[in-house]
């Protein structure tokens, strides 16, 4: 194969490194493309491609990441990873580990990881990598790249959620979470919520936005009872959609455009976190985004409009 042919078999495996490295689908793709831009213009021919990209890639995603953690420092609300509705790369042996790594709770204990953990957890623990190929990817040696693998794994262990993996049972209990919020039917969620849920949303200063996390089955079934006939009036409309390997749904406004995205993390049979991505920014690899502010004067005015 000519390198584009090789870069081209490779692709999806360095999109799934970085979005894992990054949990967002636009910078992830950007490295994947200076990655290509690097490999092209490059004279060596290496002993092995797939671990030349693999370094590459790592590399660039590593200072991206150090920039990006800046930028969150200041971001306005809670920050969630840009959904992901499917992962190019598959690998029969590392399934269970691929779709593990990549649930918005993986991504964000991935937060809390030092970029060199990050990149030693995604590509030892995630894509079974080999310590001297790690080693190379990080610049540190594969006794030191150990070390930063067992930091990163107790780190993960800590934090890490248990979610049903039972992935006909999750998606029955999402058809009915998304049956019960489009009738409004507050009772019927509040026994698909466990008593502790978490709605957290995701505007970043650019859609409307909660003002913090809301908690308890009361409080997250009332709201979501309470919003969604409203939003129907004006045409948003549900599609459910499996996103970052998790149950979730796509919303869209009357004319098609994205408007939202939710994940659901189920534990225990229960819905346990139900997270909505509204920023637009983190929306338009899916489509069209839809004006939400403009959405949100039609909801009002719907609202004050008088029913029949």
């Amino acid at each position: 194969m000519d390198k584009a042919e090789e870069f081209e078999d490779l692709r999806p495996l360095l999109f799934s490194i970085a979005y894992r490295m990054l949990g967002s689908v636009s910078e992830a793709e950007d490295a994947v493309q200076e990655t290509w831009l690097r490999y092209a213009l490059s004279s060596a021919r290496p002993d092995s491609v797939k671990a030349f990209l693999a370094t590459t890639v790592t590399r660039i995603s590593i200072d991206v990441l150090r920039s990006a953690r800046v930028r969150r420092e200041a971001y306005v609300g809670p920050w969630l990873p840009e959904p992901l509705l499917d992962d190019p790369y598959e690998d029969p042996a590392r399934a269970a580990e691929l779709t593990d790594s990549l649930s918005m709770a993986a991504l964000l204990l991935l937060e809390r990881l030092s970029p060199l953990e990050r990149s030693v957890f995604v590509l030892r623990e995630v894509f079974a990598f080999g310590f001297e190929d790690v080693a190379a990817a990080v610049g540190r040696s594969p006794a030191a790249c150990r070390q930063l693998l067992v930091r990163a794994r107790r780190h993960m262990d800590e934090g890490r959620p248990r979610f049903d993996v039972d992935r006909e049972k999750r998606d029955e209990l999402a058809r009915r979470f998304f049956d019960a919020m489009a009738q409004g039917d507050m009772d019927g969620l509040r026994t698909l919520l466990s008593d502790d849920v978490r709605l957290v949303g995701d505007g970043g200063g650019k859609a409307p936005q909660l003002a913090r996390a809301v908690a308890g089955a009361e409080k997250v079934a009332r709201l979501l009872a309470g919003a969604r006939p409203a939003i129907a009036r004006v045409g948003v409309t549900c599609t459910p959609r499996s996103v970052n390997g998790q149950p979730g749904a796509l919303f869209h406004d009357g004319d098609g455009n994205v408007l939202n995205v939710f994940v659901l993390d189920v534990r225990d049979g229960r819905i346990h976190t139900v997270r909505s991505v509204l920023n637009p920014d983190k929306l338009a690899h899916l489509g069209p985004v839809a004006d939400v502010w403009a959405v949100l004067r039609a909801v009002r005015r719907a609202r004050r409009a008088p029913s029949g």
